[in-house]
């Protein structure tokens, strides 16, 4: 064994990624542990077992991707995006049906949500296709034809499942990498414009019953606190009583009283903002900024438009489910199922999380090793 090149690699593999990961997930499965706890369900009181089971191998899957040259994610980047799509097809057809939706494949023992891995799919697939315009080319309509239609399909998909939360996710995401490749501004505005009638029209004839509710909670939690409202007005009992310092570990009200549903999902940032306080999620908070950064600087630091596309996109998977989710349990969006980066429950979604790191890696390491 050449242990003189196993150390030469170490030096120049970039662990900032898994580090920072390792640290929030290491937070998360803690708190996981502690809002679980007093459940009356057995199998939830053992899911930060299965949290852990499922991290140890989402770290395996994303050490090996890390490895993975990023001329592979160019070359089959709108493959991947097919039998992504194709997926989310056959969930609408095959798919298994729970708590009112059709979202996910089951092979076997394994069942898993395509719609997550298509948030990982749409980058890859925005990033090449990005890579072929000038780079210094200023985006107008014309420019945003064929990328509309890249993020529309899946986003429909998704939609139709019901699930607006992921489907809104896809399309905030691609337009981050848009804005990044640079939009004219009059773009910018009439988006903004065409967002909003979209969202009248949407709101008026393409949501559900449930869906409307949650808005009008949003704007007025009170006036339904036993029904649409209850979860919204729990959420924000929670934070505000953990105040600066927290009520301490394993001392939420909230979990042990079990007020609060989906405490494990949703909601699991309400319970660690109740027992340890405004400082200890500033603590959070502050190693999410940090993984944020890490992936700026990387856009910046890679020398090819694609790497620095991919790097865009995937900080864009974290940010925007670190910002929907924290704005919604604090009563500041309306409630969308929106898991918290490492934080939430969820295998497909934890995997997700790390396959983001294992390709940032992969990038970072293309400058050293490839």
């Amino acid at each position: 064994m050449n242990y003189s090149a196993i150390l030469e690699t170490l030096k120049k593999y970039d662990f900032s990624f898994f580090g920072a990961v390792i640290a929030i997930f290491f937070i998360g499965v803690i708190n996981l542990y502690s809002a679980t706890q007093a459940s009356d369900q057995l199998s939830h009181s053992n899911l930060f077992k299965i949290q852990l089971f499922y991290f140890l191998i989402s770290m395996a899957i994303a050490l090996t991707i890390s490895f993975v040259q990023t001329k592979n994610y160019f070359r089959y980047g709108y493959f991947i995006y097919g039998v992504n799509v194709f997926l989310l097809i056959l969930v609408l057809t095959l798919g298994k049906i729970g708590m009112g939706a059709q979202r996910w494949l089951v092979l076997g023992p394994i069942s898993f949500q395509p719609s997550e891995f298509m948030k990982i799919s749409i980058v890859l697939a925005l990033g090449r296709w990005f890579t072929k315009t000038d780079p210094h080319l200023v985006l107008g309509f014309k420019e945003l034809i064929i990328p509309a239609i890249i993020t529309f399909i899946p986003m429909i998909l998704i939609v139709l499942q019901p699930d607006l939360g992921t489907g809104i996710l896809v399309g905030l995401i691609s337009f981050m990498i848009a804005f990044y490749r640079r939009l004219r501004w009059k773009v910018i505005v009439m988006l903004g414009i065409i967002s909003l009638i979209g969202g009248s029209v949407m709101y008026q004839y393409g949501l559900k019953e449930y869906q409307r509710k949650r808005i009008i909670a949003f704007v007025n939690p009170d006036a339904d606190a036993k029904g649409s409202g209850y979860n919204a007005i729990q959420s924000k009992i929670a934070i505000g009583s953990g105040e600066f310092l927290g009520k301490g570990y394993k001392k939420s009200t909230q979990a042990s009283l079990q007020y609060l549903p989906e405490n494990h999902t949703d909601f699991i940032f309400s319970i660690f903002n109740e027992e340890h306080g405004f400082f200890g999620s500033l603590v959070l908070i502050s190693l999410y900024i940090v993984l944020f950064y890490r992936f700026i600087w990387l856009a910046q630091a890679v020398t090819k438009i694609f790497d620095s596309i991919l790097a865009v996109g995937l900080m864009s998977i974290f940010f925007w489910h670190t910002f929907i989710n924290m704005g919604m349990v604090m009563g500041l969006m309306p409630i969308v199922g929106v898991p918290l980066p490492l934080l939430s429950y969820g295998g497909t979604s934890l995997l997700t999380f790390m396959i983001c790191c294992g390709v940032a890696t992969s990038i970072s390491n293309s400058r050293n090793f490839f």
